[in-house]
């Protein structure tokens, strides 16, 4: 049996296909799960070496060894190297003999929590590591550790899928079909496309699984569409996702197998609506454009995905900041609460999509604090995304030729309003078909895995 996977950015769901069924993959009550990790106590850090008087002595031998080899092989060499030297080596000691510890970070993972009981959990314990959509991390520039503590985080999230859905589907599962974006999210241009399908496959083997493909989540989403269309035509498929938007062209429906034509893709998606939304109408209350706090300490905040950026932003002093943004960007410091304001921006996003004034309180800031927003402003900072995907859906139709006969929504931001209507702008001679925005990509990886 083979398991169709869609590890998202925002939430992650897996389904099989059964008996020409799909079955999905229950997560708890629910049909999918946050694709964020809680994990308890604090992963060992570099940074936190400090030369107690024993290392200092280690440092010492480890110097008069090297005086002594030295001096029996004639090379010279400057003192101020030779302590540099054995300071690597005695700090690359203290990280292994910490790693070994039994609160290391393998050992952390193990006791990971996964979705919005993760957040729970952060916010309770106010300790520990919460990594929120580690996929939008896989294609950029990471050091070594970072990329082995990112690949462990993947390996638990995909164990977790593996393990849940071999439970209630009573088989031991041991292979996959997951999806893949077009284009990563990627600091280092098209290598970054490789590196995260080398954290992925790495993570999977580890996971328990033996054999992994890969699918473009908008060909599993045309997949999905051709099973529900009865006649054969053409159709371009837009898959709307937290971090990554593709599009594909495809032939679809009847009793011939889906055609893929060719397939577009920008790592832009509704995490990138999130930081506009947060940056014009959350960010003011805490001195964004009225006091002297740069800029990029506001980005640093509301970028929960990044973890080097969120360690930036809890490094900074406020203390000389005038009242009332100095304290209020100190509370914001506090454990959990850029992730709470990160929740407090998605609420919104997601009420503004259907009403025009949404409030959220941000008690957990200063007891009356409270934000208003109101859906012309949604509208204001989702601009610069539909900007491109908007030249993104021209430049599809432009290399496709004829207008295709529909066009085909899915993932969790074609709900909104102003996603339908862009697409319908692009293409008005299509039908516009919403698909399911949760599952539309799932299903169609479920499909795919029972046709191998």
């Amino acid at each position: 049996m083979k398991l169709g996977i869609d590890f998202g950015t925002s939430n992650s769901a897996a389904a099989a296909h059964i008996d020409g069924t799909s079955v999905p993959i229950r997560f708890g009550e629910a049909l999918q799960f946050r694709t964020t990790v809680y994990f308890p106590g604090v992963m060992r850090d570099p940074n936190d070496f400090e030369l107690t008087p024993a290392l200092e002595q280690q440092v010492e031998q480890l110097v008069e060894s090297a005086r002594r080899d030295i001096r029996a092989s004639g090379i010279s060499r400057r003192p101020e190297q030779l302590r540099a030297d054995a300071l690597r080596v005695v700090r690359r000691q203290w990280m292994e003999e910490r790693i070994r510890e039994p609160q290391s970070s393998t050992t952390l993972l193990q006791n990971a929590l996964y979705g919005d009981e993760a957040l729970e959990a952060y916010f309770e314990e106010n300790e520990g590591n919460l990594v929120q959509s580690p996929k939008s991390m896989l294609g950029y520039n990471l050091h070594p550790r970072a990329r082995q503590t990112i690949t462990g985080i993947a390996t638990h999230i995909l164990e977790h899928i593996r393990l849940t859905a071999s439970r209630q589907l009573r088989h031991n599962v041991r292979s996959a079909v997951l999806g893949r974006p077009v284009q990563f999210r990627s600091s280092i241009g098209a290598a970054g496309n490789d590196q995260a399908l080398e954290i992925l496959r790495s993570a999977a083997l580890a996971a328990g699984f033996d054999e992994i493909e890969f699918l473009e989540e908008p060909a599993a989403a045309a997949m999905h569409y051709h099973a529900v269309s009865t006649q054969r035509h053409e159709a371009v498929i837009v898959d709307v996702g937290g971090g990554t938007t593709d599009i594909a062209h495809a032939s679809v429906g009847g009793d011939s197998a889906p055609q893929i034509h060719r397939a577009w893709g920008i790592a832009r998606g509704g995490t990138d609506i999130d930081l506009a939304l947060s940056l014009a109408c959350y960010m003011p209350l805490f001195g964004r454009g009225i006091t002297r706090v740069p800029t990029h300490h506001y980005v640093e905040a509301a970028t929960v995905q990044d973890m080097t950026r969120q360690r930036d932003f809890r490094q900074h002093d406020y203390r000389a900041v005038d009242a009332p943004y100095g304290p209020r960007l100190q509370a914001l410091q506090d454990t959990g609460n850029t992730a709470r304001l990160y929740r407090a921006v998605e609420d919104c996003k997601i009420a503004l999509s259907t009403d025009t004034l949404h409030a959220s309180p941000l008690d957990f800031i200063e007891p009356t604090l409270v934000v208003e927003t109101a859906a012309p402003q949604l509208a204001d900072a989702a601009r610069g995304y539909l900007d491109q995907l908007e030249a993104m859906l021209q430049q599809v139709r432009a290399d496709i030729g004829p207008a295709p006969a529909a066009v085909f929504l899915t993932g969790g931001m074609s709900r909104a309003g102003y996603i339908q209507q862009t697409a319908a702008g692009v293409f008005p001679e299509a039908t516009l078909v919403q698909g399911d925005p949760s599952f539309g990509v799932v299903q169609g990886l479920a499909l795919a895995a029972s046709r191998d």
